[in-house]
């Protein structure tokens, strides 16, 4: 293994002999503004520094005016625009003193700065920067860092070699007299008129002649993609006095897109002077250098400032790494106690990652412990990046991620490890060392940005936490289909929401579908949310048909005092047969996909939401499945929008349901939630019914109230049995005749109980399945029958649910409609 990051007490010094080589490939040839920038990113790298920024003295030379900043934006570490040259800043103190000031927390803690500082371990150095061949008065440079402890010594020596590397003179990028830059423009921000350069005409396919000196000209030849980027740039609304740096695209009136990058600063006109925005546009194609182009960390940390959560982050980290690198796949990992949590995988395709990573694939990706992962735990321990070149044996749990090559970056963070990214290659790769500081920075930005994000997703975690518990942990197998659930929480504050979904195992293999949504997103609604729940899944298990149950929880609501109300979809699914009845209260319709591809927005009667009438009806409707049928059950929050009606939302679902490949019951859920609207809870349920290839084979029989009526139980089971060719008569199949016999006596038994301890009608029903066989006696008591505990020698009665229980495999009892069922599996070798 190679270490990346390796310095020791043996190479102590070495990060500034490879920061001097980087320094000597910057000729004085480079444009003086690309020269300062990449001097800046070098901080980034060699020093470790979060933020970078140069200040000179401005015009007069009564303040120090910043010229060129690299890292994350400087405004996150309170670093100004501008600093009284004779004030109390660390910039204006170096800059007079001319030497360099270290500052650690405490000290910052006693600056006049500090409240613009953020709370933590944070660390300033400010450095003198020459101006042509004096020290002292060409301005400062400050740097910032968060690393424990602050810059160490080789982090020092690498400021003081990189300030001396600075030398900026006073900017020319596009003034009010005499011609511009070929390649410079000028545009007031009152007027929108703008002068350019021949160079920039050229780049947007323009000549002079045609031109009208409007910049609404040059915007209106953008990629529209591209183009509210641009504007936030163009628009003094959204500028702070600054740099600004952004690639876009530009139409081209033969062949595709040209990339462009606009570097400008908004400067301000002075006394009676309007604003204006002044910089270069350049083709990005000649401007971009590849992978050692340290400019690819300043990107990534502007598009981590904006990323919001921990999920956020790992895709920007994807995004400005996976191209340039050439990388087959990446993955980042958060560290939660002993286990990575993998927050982003790309490719997201189960099949482009190991095996061991698939067995357990679910929507929120797979989570490993760090023990199971040697690699990653010394990485985590050492805090080194390091490098596995190809043909290195790795562990189960890695092999396949990186043949090629992997490369392991621990993303430090405060002073912890927050987590990991896998870099790997499935061809041999060769790490250059320009590419290895880019994976070093990259690394130090994204851990520091998952930190940040943490806080904002610990806080929907909490409520994401609470909604899960009123959601089942875990969907049960189903006979002759696979069902599979997804539920999305809004982004919108941290609020809980009121959408469900629960799927619930019926006798007979039916099985009970559910989704619905309450009114708001508050406590109250996740409350009666669990309240529904429970109250549908009850009223299932009991027996009822749809519309009972639905009528019943529309009674439960009701009653309760509540001035909420609830929509619900009820769908009761006969699995052998391939029928489903279902009830819509105030919810939107199902969804179907057919065999052959085709969909449809089922339409039905619907009945009035729960908890609005107290006596509604709620029609039944009923649908036909095939085998390779998918049902789709959703809330509004998928198909509704401040942009998009309900009607347009359902077709596009089915839009998209009829696009994908239903083997992949995971995927398809995943791919209809990839454009949802976060403005809202959204829940979706499917089931797909693949047909049960094996049918239970089943006979039922009314037991009279007469005399001979337990003989008559047994005389049917046995006529039943020899029909499905069981009896063990032919053949002298003792373990049959044997299995028969302890059928005979629990069928007397459980018939025996219902005819002397209930009233009303009794049935016995039959099911034979997988080698198994059900006898169920139900009758019209909702008492369970009492196994007792101590029987004495002159009992009489007692002992019949004892010999069930010994003579079954198992044994239950379960509520049916206004009476009970008692059941025995008894195994039958055949």
């Amino acid at each position: 293994m190679t270490n990346v990051v390796g310095e020791g007490a043996a190479g102590r010094g070495s990060r500034t002999l490879r920061a001097e080589l980087v320094l000597k490939t910057l000729t004085v040839d480079l444009d003086p503004r690309e020269r300062l920038r990449r001097v800046l990113e070098q901080t980034l790298v060699f020093a470790g520094a979060t933020v970078a920024a140069v200040y000179t003295p401005g015009d007069g030379g009564e303040l120090l005016c910043l010229v060129e900043s690299a890292g994350v934006p400087r405004t996150l570490y309170g670093l100004r625009d501008s600093y009284p040259v004779t004030g109390g800043s660390p910039a204006a103190d170096a800059h007079r003193a001319g030497r360099p000031l270290w500052l650690g927390p405490d000290e910052l803690a006693d600056c006049a700065e500090s409240r613009r500082m953020p709370a933590g371990d944070v660390h300033l150095a400010a450095l003198p920067v020459r101006a042509g061949a004096a020290v002292g008065d060409g301005g400062c440079l400050l740097a910032v860092t968060e690393s424990p402890g602050g810059f160490d010594d080789d982090a020092r020596d690498c400021l003081t070699l990189l300030a001396d590397a600075v030398a900026w003179p006073a900017p020319t990028l596009a003034g009010d007299l005499g011609e511009l830059p070929a390649n410079a423009f000028s545009l007031a921000m009152d007027t929108g008129r703008v002068e350019v350069g021949d160079e920039l005409l050229e780049l947007f396919a323009l000549d002079r002649t045609a031109f009208d000196g409007k910049v609404e000209t040059l915007l209106g030849l953008t990629v529209p993609e591209d183009l509210p980027s641009l504007m936030s740039v163009v628009e003094a609304d959204h500028m702070s006095i600054g740099d600004r740096e952004l690639e876009f695209r530009v139409l081209q009136p033969a062949g595709p897109p040209r990339w462009l990058r606009l570097r400008g600063r908004l400067v301000t006109g002075g006394e009676g002077r309007p604003a204006r925005l002044v910089g270069t546009v350049g083709d990005a194609s000649t401007l971009r250098s590849g992978v050692t182009d340290v400019a690819r960390v300043q990107r990534l940390a502007a598009a981590l400032a904006t990323a919001g959560t921990v999920r956020d982050v790992s895709q920007a980290v994807v995004t400005a790494l996976r191209e340039p690198l050439r990388a087959d796949r990446i993955a980042l990992a958060e560290l939660e106690n002993d286990r990575l949590v993998v927050t982003v995988l790309d490719p997201p395709e189960p099949e482009a990652w190991p095996e061991s990573w698939r067995l357990e694939w679910r929507s929120e990706w797979p989570e490993s412990p760090v023990r199971s992962m040697p690699t990653l735990a010394a990485a985590l321990r050492e805090g080194r990046a390091a490098i596995w070149p190809a043909g290195t044996e790795m562990e189960p749990a890695l092999d396949g991620v990186g043949p090629g090559g992997l490369a392991v970056l621990p993303l430090p963070a405060g002073g912890r490890m927050a987590g990991l990214c896998l870099i790997g290659w499935d061809s041999p790769h060769e790490f250059g060392t320009d590419e290895r500081a880019l994976l070093t920075a990259a690394a130090g930005l994204a851990g520091q940005a998952l930190t940040r994000a943490h806080a904002f997703d610990a806080e929907h975690e909490l409520v994401g936490m609470l909604q899960r518990s009123l959601l089942p942990r875990r969907l049960p197998k189903l006979p002759g289909g696979v069902a599979e659930a997804r539920y999305l929480p809004t982004t919108e504050g941290l609020e809980v929401g009121g959408d469900w979904y629960d799927v619930i195992p019926l006798p007979d293999n039916h099985v009970a579908l559910v989704i619905g949504d309450v009114q708001g997103h508050n406590a109250s609604a996740a409350t009666l949310m669990g309240q529904m729940r429970t109250a549908l899944r009850a009223y299932a298990v009991e027996g009822h048909p749809p519309d009972v149950v639905v009528s019943l929880s529309n009674r439960l609501l009701a009653d309760m005092e509540t001035d909420l109300f609830a929509t619900c979809c009820y769908v009761e699914v006969d699995m052998e047969e391939g029928t489903a009845w279902y009830v819509r209260a105030g919810h939107l319709p199902p969804v179907v996909r057919h065999p052959d591809g085709t969909t449809e927005v089922v339409e039905s009667d619907v009945g009035p939401p729960l908890g609005v009438l107290p006596r509604a009806d709620f029609p039944m409707s009923m649908l036909r499945l095939q085998p390779g049928t998918l049902l789709a059950l959703t809330t509004d929050g998928l198909v509704e929008s401040a942009e998009t009606d309900v009607e347009d939302g359902l077709n596009a679902l089915a839009a998209d349901l009829a696009a994908a490949d239903p083997v992949h019951l995971g995927l398809v859920a995943d791919a209809l939630l990839a454009g949802a609207n976060r403005n809202d809870d959204v829940a979706l349920l499917l089931l797909r019914y693949d047909g049960m290839e094996k049918r239970p084979l089943r006979e039922s029989w009314t037991v009279w109230r007469v005399p001979e009526a337990v003989r008559h139980a047994r005389r049917f089971t046995r006529r039943t049995l020899r029909a499905w060719s069981l009896s063990g008569e032919a053949g002298g199949q003792e373990n049959i005749q044997e299995g028969m016999d302890t059928v005979l006596l629990v069928v007397s038994e459980l018939v025996t109980n219902a005819l002397v301890h209930t009233d009303g009608q009794v049935r016995l029903d039959l099911t034979l399945f997988n080698g198994r066989l059900r006898v169920a006696v139900a009758d019209n008591s909702p008492r369970t029958p009492i196994r007792p505990t101590n029987l004495g020698w002159e009992a009489t009665g007692g002992r019949g649910m004892l010999l069930v229980e010994a003579m079954s495999a198992t044994w239950g009892t379960v509520p049916v409609s206004g009476g009970k069922q008692v059941w025995s599996e008894i195994p039958l070798e055949s």
